[in-house]
């Protein structure tokens, strides 16, 4: 990899949403590949924005944003969809295809790779039901609880080994016994050499699991290392 070895680079990076001031002010923090990154802050502080900077869905209003060693301002619009296959997202509104079956939901980026369908069949159904929906495979989202919703989208943006993993509150709607197993799953596909970002409210469960928080104050960006109250053992066996 090039662009230094980083997965993600923002250097003085700044938002603002039409003519209004700027939610996000000089941004600047890199992201390694294997780093394990919780994104914290208060409730309108910019942690959604943040992400869709990084999975390409909005353009900063300055600043540099590089991605996988490539300059954002100056990547091809052809280019752009072959970075963004290489990111894994789980939004907060979960944005799963109504009309198709949880396991065509998380099946759709194997498939869209190129992915043989037995090799697509065999994953999925491991996934699906490590994250308990194994007798839900052909249940359509309308008819899923939010919880199910959730283990559905965590499913779908981990199933293809993202090298970048943006997960916005994705605990949420999940006790904590399944919360605790999201974040197994999460840390198995970290040790794959994946860059882990998860914007979360749950303090407790970061200090439970220790990792690198980023913290957003008024529109900037902290950074801070948490000491886990249990061991990652522990949270592992809890799972």
């Amino acid at each position: 990899m090039d662009g230094g070895g980083y997965v993600v680079r923002f250097e003085n990076v700044g938002l603002r949403y039409g003519l209004g001031p700027e939610v996000l002010q000089d941004i600047s923090f890199s992201l390694t590949p294997g780093s394990f990154n919780f994104l914290l802050g208060p409730s309108g502080a910019g942690k959604s924005s943040l992400l869709k900077l990084m999975y390409l869905a909005m353009k900063p209003s300055r600043g540099l944003i590089t991605l996988f060693g490539h300059d954002i301002a100056i990547t091809g619009r052809r280019d752009l969809p072959a970075l963004r296959r290489r990111i894994g997202v789980v939004f907060q509104d979960f944005r799963l295809l109504p009309h198709l079956s949880a396991f065509d939901n998380v099946a759709l980026p194997l498939r869209v790779a190129g992915v043989k369908e037995n090799e697509v069949r065999k994953h999925v159904e491991e996934l699906l039901c490590w994250v308990g929906l194994k007798n839900h495979l052909d249940s359509r989202p309308p008819t899923m609880s939010g919880g199910q919703q959730q283990r559905v989208a965590i499913a779908r943006a981990v199933i293809a080994r993202p090298r970048l993993l943006l997960a916005d509150e994705p605990t949420g709607n999940v006790d904590d016994h399944m919360a605790l197993r999201l974040m197994h799953l999460f840390e198995e596909l970290n040790k794959l050499g994946a860059a882990i970002v998860i914007a979360t409210h749950n303090e407790s469960l970061v200090e439970r699991l220790g990792h690198r928080c980023i913290r957003l104050e008024n529109g900037q960006l902290e950074t801070e290392t948490v000491t886990p109250s249990v061991s990652r053992l522990d949270s592992e066996n809890a799972a």
